[in-house]
């Protein structure tokens, strides 16, 4: 029995020593795959940011490019719920806030809120606000305001405040 036993344990072990380089073989070929796939991975992210940064290019040409940016006043305690822009009297967009939007906008965060094209010359912006105050009263605000637009692309920052701000209403800049 016991000469049964150590032909079993010495069989096996045989087996074992024997498949353990081919372990090692196969391991290494996994390696090389995972290090072939990370390669081919970080290209596919290289090629996308190029795709983007072409369709950017062709999308939004710089000789029309119109981006509209949103940000709060310093301090501020409005509770923005939605803000419309309309440009030369057309409709251009309207974006309702979540808490983590307006969260981010109090903490000095900036939003894209419009990104298009538009021609050069003399244009006029609509800026609409829905918001409610610290007290839980409505809010709402609209004001126009006349912007040149050049052959470089146009950046527009729109500053909001409440009615208790130092400098209260909406307010336009260039970016």
């Amino acid at each position: 029995m016991r000469k049964h036993f150590l032909i079993v344990m010495s069989a096996l072990l045989c087996i074992c020593a024997r498949t353990s380089p081919a372990d090692e073989s196969a391991r290494a070929q996994m390696k090389g795959l995972d290090e072939q796939v990370q390669e081919v991975k970080s290209d596919v992210l290289s090629i996308a940011a190029e795709l983007n940064q072409l369709e950017e290019k062709l999308l939004y040409p710089s000789d029309t490019h119109l981006a509209v940016f949103v940000s709060l006043a310093h301090g501020e305690t409005l509770r923005l719920d939605a803000v419309q822009i309309q440009i030369d009297g057309r409709p251009a967009t309207h974006y309702i806030y979540s808490f983590k939007e307006l969260d981010a906008l109090r903490r000095g965060g900036v939003q894209r809120i419009y990104s298009g094209n538009i021609a050069t010359g003399a244009h006029e912006i609509e800026v609409s606000v829905s918001a409610k105050l610290a007290n839980g009263k409505d809010y709402a605000q609209t004001e126009r305001f006349p912007f040149t637009k050049d052959i470089k692309p146009k950046l527009l920052d729109v500053m909001l405040a409440g009615p208790d701000a130092p400098q209260p209403g909406i307010h336009l800049g260039d970016w």
